[in-house]
């Protein structure tokens, strides 16, 4: 008997794209005006967001960004000019963790809603704090985990928590490319580089997907990660680096070959009990997603592009909670978990043991 031709009526209307809210468009500040913040203010021109300050100690690269993608917009050096603004209804923060903590903190005692950049902090116990500072003071703390919102990753995490697979049982990526562009930059500073700056994105997928809709999270039971250095790399940092990761009922690994000169590829592929996520492509924002389930195999054809629409996602996502008067599903106290994951894994990593997530509360020091 021949099998019905797959439509894409037999699988879920996934609302995957980055929402904005309906009403509610307040003036957002920037604090930062480095490099990544270019995708930042272009997301927020896109989506017709009001950016009516910017601030930097620099402030020739403030008035840079100003000119090139709000020209109306005010200019500071000092960031208490910034908050100082009444006007001013949500900040962005960008700068590095170092200095961020301070920053977030002094915009929560301004009463602003804040967005971090990511990754939010350097101590778990810290981001706790910063958590219950904004909740006491009545304000929104949102974390800029702008990969949650790339077309491919915000598809089959909302097609996981609508329970189109049923229960996850694995979760696999691999992400292979060359990373060698950090050589002469900051980032090369970063002993673990690949991570701590670069998969923070992967453990915040995979938190979110083991998460379900946020009433049946399944936690990590133990992660396992190794790191070294490929045979030609020519920074400092290792540029290769696995995890595995232990659930209950699940399994999880993460692959990032950053050495990877000639045909590059990333992979995501998610196994529940009803069905199977996989998405794969040259590079992040080319991605192709399939959809399996019983009656066959359905491949939407999905819009958008993780840089600059990541950024949108994250800020629309503050911008809607504080609307709806509800806690924004990219939250400090959620973003936690994946800090937890990820600073567990670089332990792992230093030590060569597996480690409990949750247990290593700060950043690791790094060996040089």
């Amino acid at each position: 008997m021949k099998k019905p031709a797959n439509t894409a009526a037999q699988f879920a209307d996934i609302a995957y794209q980055p929402q904005d809210p309906k009403t509610y468009h307040p003036a957002i500040g920037l604090i930062g005006c480095g490099a990544i913040t270019e995708y930042h203010l272009r997301a927020y021109k896109n989506a017709e967001y009001q950016v009516t300050a910017l601030c930097d100690l620099d402030v020739k690269a403030a008035a840079a960004r100003r000119d090139e993608f709000f020209p109306d917009a005010a200019v500071f050096s000092d960031h208490r000019e910034l908050l100082a603004d009444k006007k001013i209804e949500v900040v962005d923060v960008t700068t590095h963790p170092e200095v961020r903590g301070r920053l977030i903190e002094e915009s929560i005692a301004a009463g602003k809603h804040v967005l971090s950049q990511k990754p939010f902090v350097l101590d778990l116990d810290e981001g706790e704090r910063l958590a219950k500072l904004a909740e006491k003071k009545g304000v929104k703390l949102a974390v800029n985990q702008n990969a949650r919102w790339a077309p491919h990753f915000s598809y089959m995490r909302e097609a996981v928590w609508a329970g189109e697979i049923g229960q996850v049982a694995s979760v696999h990526c691999g992400v292979h490319w060359n990373h060698e562009w950090v050589k002469g930059t900051p980032f090369e500073s970063i002993y673990h580089l690949m991570l701590y700056d670069f998969a923070i994105h992967w453990f915040d997928f995979l938190t979110t997907i083991m998460a379900g809709d946020g009433n049946n999270r399944e936690e990590p039971t133990r992660v396992f990660a190794s790191t070294t250095k490929s045979p030609t790399q020519e920074i400092k940092p290792a540029l290769l680096a696995q995890v595995a990761v232990e659930y209950p009922t699940a399994q999880a690994t993460l692959v990032f070959d950053g050495h990877t000169e000639h045909g590059q590829h990333n992979h995501t592929f998610i196994s529940g009990t009803e069905g199977t996520l996989r998405s794969s492509g040259i590079d992040e924002n080319r991605q192709t997603v399939q959809f399996s389930k019983q009656g066959g195999t359905f491949s939407p054809v999905l819009e958008g592009m993780w840089f600059p629409d990541g950024f949108h996602g994250t800020m629309g996502e503050l911008l809607c909670a504080i609307e709806q008067k509800r806690e924004p599903s990219n939250s400090a106290r959620n973003n936690l978990h994946s800090l937890a994951l990820c600073f567990a894994a670089i332990e792992s990593a230093q030590r060569g043991v597996p480690v409990v997530p949750g247990t290593v509360r700060k950043l690791p020091e790094p060996p040089w």
